[in-house]
């Protein structure tokens, strides 16, 4: 494991060596010149690429190793909301930049190449945020670490409990937690005097996740509850240990952390936070979005493009929608069929949760028969299925975690099942495609089987990869054309339904960060565009709230994959190949738009 010594502790020039030590030495000097130059411009890529990654990974381990199935940092919470080690961290990245432009790019391979464009795309991406101070709003009802930590405790997400040396690492998290929560507590006192805090829909929608975190006992606690089901193995001596210091812990240290952040958000932040919505409202708002625009995006664009795209793209899907009413029996108007889709009783199927996950994997086993038509390049790592666990289910969206490099555990696909009874069958196939195979499954854990440096490997989960990441999964939904799974009008219409949702995101997330929009009118748009309850649209619009323009990436960078297919197909006709497309498109990992674009016009180049 790697050393836990705190990074506030260290200067920046010290951190620079600490996290490039076991360089490898210099090339003999015996060799030709040239040769050693190009030897040693790779060593210094690899050490520095080797470098940002441990660096991350001990500012922010939960976001940048755990959450991305490298298991190695499990035994850290890392403390980036700080503002000493946040000013750390971007003097560091600073540094790495400078020696990043020593680095002679014409001496490196085509690989080295991708990843020195890579690296300092990482870097100057992480710098064009230095100056918002995200740090202010540490917590939210979708992104908060005691939610986090508290999801990890059965052991089935990204931090597997299976060892000894895993209920450890769990452990030392656990004691880092409350420097974590008064932490947070001191940065939003500081928001709350700069102007900079949550909407106050957004606390009220958080505040019930930390009173339920809390517990009468103990033993009754989420964070205790790793000791009532120790592994079969594990000696009497240990399991005795361990339940000893997981007591004391959830006693002594979180029980008590736990009651300040609840007392502080009930009785000080939510009468302190604010009543407009977006985040144009926020000092210096107006720029601070446009940054999250270009980081979720990786393009230069305005609110006002990205929302006349919405509003395009929403009445082209409608279009669609209206030729494909007839086939699902309604002929009522056009604009009326989400909602009469929305209640019809014959499209809830279910009445147990196994139900629910029985048919997922029934879509599962169809799409591993569609694949190899259209991939060439399939992981080894397994997906499982897993519902959304219960105490973030109100708030949560379905979603998808990567398989561990090391194949301790596997990729989970995690669908949001309140109620069996309730649950539709309508979005399951799209559902599948996005969040398991070909979409985020396919690309996350074929990446951890790439030949590649860490800060490559390790990208699934940083939000500046969702223009590819959510944009490869979007487009993965388009391949039920394809594959032949949107034949059922009801499986379509789930896709179309599902796209639509991406459209109509561009028009409500501009909306609200730009152009004045209200939560309210925000929840009316998208419950009228989408045939929702207004309680489901509510969920939907505030995670963009708290998330300013995460959601565009689906849509920008789907439509982005797809222009360059149809490129491809006009350009090499009869030459066109899926397989080999999808191999240029996933086959070098995470890429930012503009270098996945560079890419596919040379092999269509070459492919001449």
């Amino acid at each position: 494991m790697p050393s836990a010594r705190p990074l506030a502790a260290l200067t920046t020039s010290a951190l620079i060596a600490a996290l490039l030590m076991g360089a490898p030495p210099a090339m003999a000097a015996a060799k030709p010149a040239a040769t050693q130059q190009a030897g040693q411009a790779q060593k210094q890529l690899a050490s520095l690429a080797a470098a940002f990654h441990t660096a991350r990974c001990k500012f922010d381990p939960l976001l940048f190793a755990t959450a991305n199935g490298d298991g190695r940092y499990d035994d850290q919470l890392g403390l980036a909301i700080s503002p000493k080690v946040r000013a750390q961290q971007f003097a560091l990245y600073r540094q790495m930049q400078k020696q990043l432009m020593t680095v002679r790019r014409d001496q490196l391979g085509q690989q080295e190449q991708l990843t020195y464009d890579l690296l300092s795309y990482e870097l100057n991406n992480a710098m064009q945020l230095e100056s918002f101070p995200e740090h202010l709003l540490p917590l939210n009802q979708l992104d908060n670490v005691p939610s986090v930590l508290a999801n990890y405790a059965d052991g089935n997400g990204s931090q597997p409990l299976g060892t000894v040396k895993q209920y450890q690492a769990y452990l030392s998290r656990l004691n880092q937690l409350p420097a974590w929560i008064d932490q947070a507590i001191a940065n939003m006192k500081q928001g709350m005097r700069s102007g900079i805090v949550q909407p106050k829909a957004i606390t009220v929608a958080m505040l019930p996740q930390f009173q339920n975190l809390r517990s009468a006992t103990p033993e009754t606690s989420i964070y205790y509850s790793p000791v009532t089901r120790f592994p079969a193995g594990f000696s009497d001596a240990d399991k005795q240990k361990l339940t000893a210091a997981y007591r004391h812990t959830v006693d002594s240290k979180i029980a008590p952390a736990l009651t300040r952040l609840v007392s502080f958000v009930e009785n000080e932040y939510l009468p302190a936070s604010r009543a407009s919505t977006g985040w144009s409202a926020l000092p210096n708002g107006a720029a601070w979005y446009a940054a999250r625009i270009k980081d979720s995006t990786n393009l230069p664009l305005t609110p006002d493009a990205v929302h006349a795209l919405g509003l395009k793209e929403v009445a082209r899907i409608q279009q669609q929608l209206a030729a494909l009413g007839p086939k699902l029996g309604y002929d009522g108007p056009e604009k009326q069929l989400p909602q009469w889709v929305a209640a019809q009783e014959k499209f809830r199927i279910f009445t147990t949760d196994e139900q629910v996950l029985d048919a997922y994997r029934g879509i599962y086993a169809t799409v591993q028969t569609k694949l190899p038509t259209y991939f060439s390049l399939i992981p080894k790592a397994r997906l499982e299925l897993h519902l959304e666990p219960e105490l973030t289910r109100a708030t949560a969206s379905d979603h998808y975690t990567p398989s561990a490099a090391d194949g301790s555990h596997p990729g989970v696909f995690w669908p949001v099942v309140n109620d069996p009874k309730k649950y539709s069958r309508v979005d399951m196939v799209s559902l599948f495609l996005h969040e398991g195979v070909p979409g985020h499954h396919l690309h996350a854990a074929l990446l951890k089987e790439l030949d590649l440096p860490d800060f490559r490997k390790f990208s699934t989960e940083n939000p500046n990869s969702a223009a590819y990441t959510e944009g490869w999964a979007l487009y993965s939904e388009t391949l039920g054309r394809e594959m032949g799974l949107y034949e059922d009008p009801v499986a379509y219409y789930g896709h179309l339904n599902a796209e639509m949702l991406r459209a109509a995101r561009l028009v409500v997330d501009t909306g609200m960060h730009a152009k004045g929009w209200s939560r309210e009118q925000a929840i009316a748009y998208l419950a009228d565009t989408l045939g929702w309850s207004e309680a489901r649209a509510k969920n939907q619009i505030e995670r963009y709230m708290v998330w300013p323009a995460q959601a565009l990436s689906y849509k920008i960078g789907s439509l982005k994959i797809l222009e360059l297919r149809a490129r491809a197909q006009q350009a090499l006709g009869d030459k066109f190949s899926y397989q080999k497309f999808h191999e240029v498109v996933i086959g070098d990992g995470t890429l930012p738009l503009p270098i996945l674009e560079a890419r596919v016009d040379r092999w269509i180049a070459a492919s001449k």
